[in-house]
C-alpha cells in the first residue's frame, strides 16, 4: 500500500539536503541554504540521521534548544528548518473544506469514519471501487474524491486547487510531477477561469514549485 506521507525514517539528511537545494525556497526560507552542508553534518554528529529523528528533535522548544547546544547549530536556524520540513509533510485536509460534496455523500463518509483526505486515501487503497463499496457513495464520487485526496498530499495543494488540477487533466501527483510547468500553468489558469475553483491567481513560479514538490510524494 502506498504511504500517505513520505517515509521519514527512510529519508536521511543527505536526501533532505538534496531536496532543500532543489526546491525554490520562498525568500524567508532561503537562509537555510547558507552553510547547509556543514550544518547538516553537525546535526549528524549530534546523532540526528533521518528526517524522523530531526522532526522529533525539533518538535518541542526544549529539545530544539538541546539539539542546538549539542550540535552548535543556531537555534534560530533550527526553528526555520522546522517550519520548512514540516511543510514537506502537509496535514490531511478536512472534508469540511469540500463544500461541493452533497449531503448524502458527506453522510456516507461520516458513517464510515472518514473525516479527511488521509482517511479517504487509506480507505481506498488506490482503488475508487473499494472506496465506493466501503462507504456507499457512487463510483464517480469515489473516483473524484480519491483524486482530490491524492493530490492534497502535494505541498500547498488545497481541495479547491486539487479540483483545478483534475479539471486541467492531472488526477494524481505522478502526473503533476511529470508535467511541463508552463503547460500546466496555462491549463490550470484555463480550468479555473471556466469553473472558478479558487480565488486569486497562482503564478508560474509557484507552479514550478508545485511540480518539484509533487516529485517527492510517495
Amino acid at each position: 500500500m502506498t504511504r500517505y506521507y513520505l517515509d521519514e525514517r527512510g529519508t536521511d539528511l543527505d536526501a533532505l539536503q538534496d531536496r532543500l537545494q532543489r526546491t525554490d525556497l520562498i525568500p524567508s526560507h532561503e537562509p537555510l541554504l547558507d552553510g547547509l552542508s556543514d550544518k547538516l553534518a553537525s546535526l549528524k554528529k549530534a546523532g540526528v540521521t533521518t528526517l524522523a529523528n530531526l522532526r522529533c528533535a525539533l518538535k518541542a522548544e526544549k529539545s530544539l534548544t538541546s539539539l542546538s547546544e549539542r550540535s552548535g547549530v543556531d537555534a534560530g536556524y533550527l526553528r526555520l528548518l522546522k517550519r520548512t520540513i514540516n511543510g514537506f509533510i502537509p496535514k490531511p485536509r478536512s472534508l469540511r473544506e469540500m463544500d461541493w460534496l452533497g449531503a448524502d455523500v458527506t453522510a456516507c463518509l461520516s458513517k464510515a469514519g472518514i473525516k479527511n483526505t488521509r482517511h479517504v486515501f487509506e480507505a481506498a487503497c488506490g482503488e475508487p471501487a473499494k472506496l465506493a463499496r466501503n462507504t456507499g457513495i457512487s463510483p464517480e464520487d469515489a473516483r473524484d474524491l480519491l483524486s482530490i485526496s491524492d493530490l492534497c498530499r502535494i505541498q500547498w495543494v488545497s481541495p479547491n486547487f486539487a479540483r483545478a488540477l483534475v479539471a486541467a487533466g492531472n488526477a494524481d501527483p505522478a502526473t503533476v510531477a511529470a508535467a511541463d510547468p508552463e503547460t500546466l500553468f496555462e491549463a490550470i489558469k484555463k480550468a479555473n477561469h471556466n469553473a472558478r475553483f479558487y480565488k486569486g491567481t497562482v503564478g508560474l513560479r509557484d507552479i514550478k514549485r508545485l511540480v518539484v514538490a509533487a516529485r517527492y510524494v510517495p
